[in-house]
């Protein structure tokens, strides 16, 4: 199939304008093919069609083995116990030249069970939602989520950053178990995915469930992606996003940015419109744990003009009950900036994260450690999409809403002598960022500061290498680390 050369369909007119990185010279036309797949054709900056390119084919690559910027917590957490337990994986793939971003969200729920429980099991451990959940927020803030209550066929690596679920196999075809080449997934799986470090594919259907937001009916996507920063400086070894006493189960839940960036080649097909991207800012983390925090806010991007290089910013913070008997919730958030292959780390144990969050359409954060400080403020007027989050409450239900078009100021100091305001690393704007509001209840904005207790703050601090110690006994070495 070739690209057609005819006339830019008249359902995309034109397209908004996009911040895109200094060195990209042309511009992206959406093309209307008769199959009503849309692809890409270049053109130049005077709207002029470049000669037609070829269907842009990814290349699957097997994951390595002891790979680069492999951060720890890649694995899958599920240590095989009945305790409330979920784990949550997102992967972003931004297209500048279209502005526009999907947002691939898949979650597990209490993996013990792999159906609902019987009567007995309930009332030996009480009510459990189980399941396997697939939602994507993609262009123009659509939605789609394919959801199961059973998990016989989700999959995860105990060690790396490689998961899948079949919703549908192919009669005679027994579903994956583990990463397989995309011919043999293609032969197997009618409706799932498989995502590993370096590659990512599937086909979902929309169940029906959502009558709140725009949905699709069907998405499939393939796609490759090479990694640009893991959570760390490059060359270096890569960190626990929440320092090292993540590795046990005590303030969860955990967070680990397993890709704070990446470039990513392929294609997705959104309902019937087809996008092909070549070198897309891509992005991966995860969450995992006993539940969701009560209320949280987030912001992340990859696109951003006026930056050199690549540059990645995550931000969140969010309301978490410490562990204990009596219902105590503390305040946590960090910042974390990748650029020219340093990582800017802003964490309550290195110094202080203060925000203002409005009940969706504002956040500011500021934050400074003992050699720089960082502030962002991003603003939107998108309504956002309301979107599913697995909640000890309701399963996988709408907890949080999202929109990847919001207008975002960066700006980086090393510190200066005394009260001198410093040197300005950075300063850069996108209208790309992707903001989140969620849990709850937001009756106002919510304005807020860290503090870690000395006693945490001091144990956070120390150069504990939890995977580099139980890395030389590997039978010692917890699921996910």
């Amino acid at each position: 199939m070739e690209l057609q050369t005819t006339t830019t369909s008249p359902l995309f007119p034109s397209l908004l304008a996009s911040s895109k990185p200094n060195n990209v010279k042309s511009c992206v036309r959406l093309k209307l093919e008769r199959n009503r797949r849309l692809s890409a054709a270049k053109t130049d900056v005077y709207g002029v069609e470049l000669q037609s390119q070829e269907i842009v084919n990814p290349v699957y690559v097997p994951t390595p083995t002891n790979r680069p910027l492999r951060p720890p917590h890649s694995g899958y957490h599920f240590d095989g116990t009945t305790r409330k337990f979920f784990e949550g994986w997102y992967f972003k793939v931004s297209i500048p030249e279209q502005r526009q971003s999907f947002c691939f969200m898949y979650s597990v729920e209490n993996p013990a069970f792999k159906k609902d429980l019987n009567i007995l099991e309930q009332l030996q451990h009480g009510p459990r939602f189980t399941g396997v959940g697939a939602q994507i927020l993609g262009a123009h803030d659509k939605y789609i989520c394919q959801y199961a209550k059973e998990s016989h066929n989700f999959w995860g690596s105990r060690h790396e950053l490689m998961l899948g679920n079949s919703f549908s196999v192919q009669t005679g075809k027994q579903p994956p178990n583990s990463e397989v080449p995309p011919q043999v997934f293609n032969q197997r799986v009618i409706e799932g995915f498989q995502v590993t470090p370096l590659w990512h594919q599937g086909f979902i259907r929309d169940d029906g469930r959502t009558s709140y937001a725009e949905t699709v009916k069907t998405a499939r996507w393939e796609y490759s992606t090479r990694p640009v920063y893991g959570w760390g400086d490059v060359g270096s070894k890569q960190k626990s996003t929440a320092g090292w006493l993540a590795a046990f189960p005590v303030f969860e839940p955990h967070w680990q940015i397993c890709m704070a960036g990446g470039l990513s080649t392929g294609w997705i097909e959104w309902g019937d419109e087809r996008y092909e991207f070549e070198n897309a800012p891509s992005y991966c983390e995860k969450n995992w744990g006993g539940g969701f925090p009560r209320k949280w806010f987030w912001v992340q991007c990859n696109v951003f003009k006026g930056a050199t290089g690549e540059v990645g910013l995550t931000c969140g913070g969010g309301l978490r009950q410490l562990p204990g008997l009596n219902e105590t919730f503390e305040n946590a958030a960090l910042i974390g900036v990748h650029h020219g292959g340093i990582f800017y780390e802003f964490v309550p144990w290195n110094g202080v994260v203060e925000w203002e969050v409005a009940e969706w359409g504002y956040w500011h954060v500021t934050a400074q450690n003992e050699t720089h400080k960082v502030e962002l403020e991003a603003s939107t007027k998108d309504p956002g999409t309301t979107l599913r989050a697995p909640t000890t409450e309701a399963g996988l239900a709408p907890a949080c809403k999202d929109t990847c078009f919001a207008h975002l100021t960066l700006k980086l100091w090393e510190k200066g002598p005394a009260a001198a305001d410093g040197k300005l690393i950075l300063d850069v704007t996108s209208n790309m960022a992707a903001v989140e509001v969620g849990g709850g209840p937001w009756f106002n904005t919510w304005k807020g500061k860290t503090y870690t207790p000395e006693i945490i703050n001091r144990a956070l601090n120390l150069p504990v290498d939890v995977d580099g110690i139980l890395g030389s006994f590997p039978l010692l070495k917890p699921p996910g680390l």
